[in-house]
């Protein structure tokens, strides 16, 4: 073993920083290339990280935002429910978006971790969006959905794996349960099967490491890094401003955010107080996404290359109203939630911190399908300008990190063609620094299928900043086989023929300062 202590080292700080960033990137690895579904394999819609013995964020690879900051929630409840009886080599499933997740196709595998004893050591977990987990719609992210159980199959901290049986007789009795079981669960075992490859390699890592430094040099140097995390976000907060914002969806729903910062103390309270209540529709973002919001703004203040963690969380206080649409109660619907009102809150955090513009302020959630294909992505669009840059053109902004898949692999696997994918020139909002360009995506579908769009920022612009023009809004349509337009709402489901075209042009992102300065 390495001689080292367990007290703080600078130099070895910053080893066990990439040590740890490192477990979870090659669980991404596993998991990428095990998994079946295009959505994980080819879109790369997951995020991998490891917790210690509490469900805290230890480290993460640099996935997605909105998964990073809410799985410690997942990860808390299945230890909490399951304290009395966990073992070496269980694993555990969820997807509750009341018991710290996000909407019902991420789905979190959750593996404890015992390397000396009988004592639980740390936790690994994964989260990854299925192509289809049940619901109104295939591909799971139905556009009109009130409730959760239309939006599919709800599983709260169910043992997936115990004694080294995989427990596949009552995942696929839980997976085909009515009124809206999932379409296609051969293809939910296979990525399960490859969440479970994906935690094991965690586990591997992670014994690697502490044969090489021992159990309390890595449980040490944990304490360590969200020690540090918490110092970096404290230097943050002393160069901050109390501020105030609020966004509205297309909806005219609100999001309000206070920022209250206490400059001696070096902490901030982020209030979403005066958010609008529980909406009727399905854009309720669970409580796990407010805090995978704040961690996310407040971690693109550091400078430092640090692991995203909990201790970014230490100096800051999150209150979020009761029965809101950012703290909502079962059985109100959420698959919007997560991909759009995530998407407002974090332009509504960003800019009570005057950091910068509104980006296209959506995720542009397109899927289609029928009982044999499933399929799910999200389309980039502009960035928002900032005091000093201009904002990036057809990127995937904030809360999502994921990416396309490529065309080929699209056609090979799906019966639809691209016709059109390119920047939306001209659509960021004008200033001293430009919001990004939008994007324009147009599919051809070559046999009936069902498609849905849930997006944003189609009535209402992505704002500009300090005098920054706001970006153009988004629109959906659809150019049937005949050549007759149908416009589409910001949230719409729609029947397609072969021949039929999909059009989807994403918002731009909005500019910051007078252009005439």
């Amino acid at each position: 073993r390495e001689a080292v202590g367990t007290a703080a080292d600078p130099i070895m700080l910053e080893v066990f920083n990439n040590l740890f960033m490192h477990i979870a990137e090659q669980m991404g690895i596993v998991l990428q290339h095990t998994a079946h579904s295009v959505n994980i394999k080819e879109r790369l819609d997951f995020s991998c990280a490891l917790f210690d013995a509490h469900g805290n964020l230890i480290a993460n690879a640099p996935h997605m935002p909105v998964h990073l900051g809410s799985m410690g929630q997942s990860v808390r409840a299945i230890l909490r429910t399951h304290a009395s009886d966990l073992k070496p080599g269980d694993v555990f499933v969820s997807n509750a978006p009341y018991n710290g997740g996000t909407h019902l196709p991420d789905v979190t595998v959750v593996a404890p971790v015992f390397v000396s004893g009988d004592a639980l050591e740390f936790t690994v977990a994964c989260r990854a969006h299925h192509a289809d987990i049940g619901g109104m719609t295939p591909g799971s992210m139905p556009a009109t959905s009130q409730t959760i159980d239309e939006e599919g199959i709800l599983i709260d901290s169910l043992l997936l794996v115990r004694d080294g049986r995989f427990r596949e007789t009552e995942i696929r009795a839980r997976l085909a349960a009515e009124p809206f079981p999932a379409r296609n669960i051969d293809q939910n075992i296979a990525d399960l099967s490859a969440q479970i490859a994906a935690t094991a390699k965690g586990i591997a890592e992670i014994e690697r490491i502490v044969t090489r430094f021992g159990a309390p040099v890595v449980r040490a140097y944990m304490g360590h890094i969200k020690d540090n995390a918490e110092r970096c976000v404290r230097d943050a907060i002393a160069t901050l401003a109390n501020g105030s914002a609020t966004a509205e969806l297309d909806s005219g729903e609100r999001i309000a955010v206070h920022v209250t910062v206490d400059a001696l103390a070096t902490r901030a309270c982020v209030d979403f107080t005066g958010s609008a209540p529980t909406s009727e529709t399905n854009f309720n973002a669970p409580a796990a996404i407010a805090r995978a919001v704040v961690l996310y703004a407040f971690r693109t203040l550091i400078d430092e290359a640090i692991p995203l963690n909990d201790g970014c969380l230490a100096p800051l206080e999150i209150r979020l109203p009761e029965r809101s649409i950012v703290n909502p109660r079962y059985p109100a619907a959420v698959v919007a939630g997560n991909v759009e009102t995530s998407q407002c809150m974090t332009d509504a955090l960003l800019a009570a911190l005057n950091a910068c513009a509104a980006s296209q302020g959506t995720m542009n959630n397109l899927t289609f399908g029928n009982e044999r294909y499933q399929y799910y992505e999200t389309i980039c669009g502009g960035a928002g300008a900032g005091p000093d840059f201009d904002g990036a053109s057809a990127v995937h902004t904030h809360m999502t990190n994921s990416r396309l898949t490529d065309p080929e692999v699209l056609e090979w696997r799906y019966p639809i063609r691209v016709v059109r994918f390119e920047i939306r020139r001209g659509s960021g909002g004008d200033g001293a620094f430009r919001g990004g360009d939008g994007a324009i995506r147009e599919i051809e579908f070559l046999e009936p299928m069902s498609a849905a769009i849930l997006s944003s920022r189609r009535r209402v612009a992505p704002f500009g900043l300090a005098g920054g023009c706001d970006g153009e809004r988004g629109n959906n349509r659809v150019v049937r086989n005949g050549g007759h337009i149908e416009t589409l709402s910001g949230t719409a489901a729609v029947e397609l023929s072969a021949g039929d075209r999909l059009v989807i042009e994403t918002p731009g992102g909005g500019g910051y300062g007078s252009s005439d300065n």
